[in-house]
């Protein structure tokens, strides 16, 4: 038999569906992402944590799940929901359900619900905290919910990041391949698969280490990784920022990346209504007047105002709100983005970035 579960959402909104997965309560900020397919991605994504995630894509789990999709080592998100789960998935590389891969992880499902109309509240009111519970009553579960810390009040950094440095898939490699430090504040493996493929040897830090520590290796170039939660909670990875941004290393930030690199020269960053979450966001590039269709997952952007005179550059924005999506520094060898180049899936049209971080570090020929 299906068991019943509820979300509760902040407001008192109650939907009802059906429990898959892990048995158990969960809450977190619930968002949504447009993209329509790449599940298995959203799931192991560090930048969900603290999150319930609803895809706004109806049918889920259609082509099952499989260890080449995960993008950390564990599903990261603290409750999923959908509108339809399949349990009869076909694909040629699958191992399991979605529903296993949410056991495995301890993480607990509702599908059966109306998530248009959970996304359309979400647009008009903002992303709120939700919770997902099957033997709770609605009131019981707003009383909990409403007694839980707010998801802008954590740091989910530290949670996600690496806690000692280690490198990543290079005994095969030359020793003089060019190398990377790679600040982990919820570093997806793409980003890692990427710059293998492109002959480096990737060195990932915790993101408590310090400029000195990641120095030590000394790198031909820093690569300031994505993360979950509001970057303004960040002083100990904006402290280390600071320290590298003198040593001459070319420094390539994305997404958290592109907020800690405006903190460190003085900027700030705000909370947006309910975030970029997707992988068809329009994104144009102010040098070339080009527009990329990019991936994106962050409820957080920079404010350009606040890096007026700083030396750094709005070079991206979004067309969909005009917010920034990248930028760059004057004279320094550094540049940002605040969309995923590495997205998997998503749209390919921005890996050349990953060749300018290669040609800023005058490696052109490693791969």
């Amino acid at each position: 038999m299906t068991k019943r579960a509820i979300l509760v959402l902040a407001d008192g909104s109650v939907f009802e569906g059906n429990s898959f997965g892990a048995e158990k309560d969960a809450f977190g900020e619930v968002v949504f992402a447009t993209a329509m397919t790449g599940y298995q991605e959203m799931l192991t994504d560090p930048s969900f944590a603290g999150q319930i995630l609803i895809p706004t894509y109806p049918l889920i789990g259609n082509y099952g799940v499989n260890p080449a999709d995960w993008e950390s080592d564990r599903v990261q998100v603290r409750g999923f929901v959908v509108r339809e789960e399949c349990a009869d998935p076909s694909n040629y590389q699958c191992e399991a359900t979605i529903e296993d891969y949410l056991k495995q992880g301890n993480t607990p499902g509702i599908w059966g619900l109306d998530t248009r109309a959970i996304t359309r509240k979400i647009r008009s009111r903002g992303a709120m905290m939700g919770m997902i519970t099957t033997d709770k009553t609605p009131g019981q579960a707003l009383e909990m919910l409403l007694s839980f810390p707010d998801y802008g009040s954590t740091d989910f950094v530290k949670e996600v990041s690496a806690k000692e440095p280690y490198e990543w898939d290079s005994a095969d490699l030359p020793d003089e391949s060019p190398r990377v430090a790679l600040l982990d504040c919820g570093c997806k493996f793409n980003i890692m698969r990427i710059l293998r493929r492109h002959g480096c040897r990737v060195t990932a830090f915790p993101c408590t280490a310090t400029a000195e520590e990641m120095l030590s290796i000394n790198p031909d170039g820093i690569l300031l990784s994505p993360g979950p939660g509001d970057p303004e909670l960040l002083d100990y990875a904006t402290a280390t920022v600071k320290g590298l941004i003198d040593c001459g290393k070319p420094i390539m930030g994305i997404c958290l990346g592109n907020q800690l690199v405006a903190r460190a020269f003085g900027g700030r960053n705000f909370k947006l209504k309910f975030g970029h979450r997707g992988g068809n966001q329009p994104v144009k590039d102010l040098l070339t007047g080009r527009v990329h269709i990019t991936a994106q997952n962050h409820g957080y952007a920079v404010d350009p105002e606040s890096i007026e005179g700083s030396g750094l550059e709005v070079t991206h924005i979004n067309l969909n709100d005009g917010t920034v999506e990248g930028m760059r520094h004057r004279t320094l060898p550094i540049f940002t983005i605040q969309y995923h180049s590495e997205a998997s899936p998503g749209p390919l049209d921005n890996m050349y970035l990953f060749e300018d971080f290669m040609t800023l570090m005058g490696r052109t020929d490693a791969r």
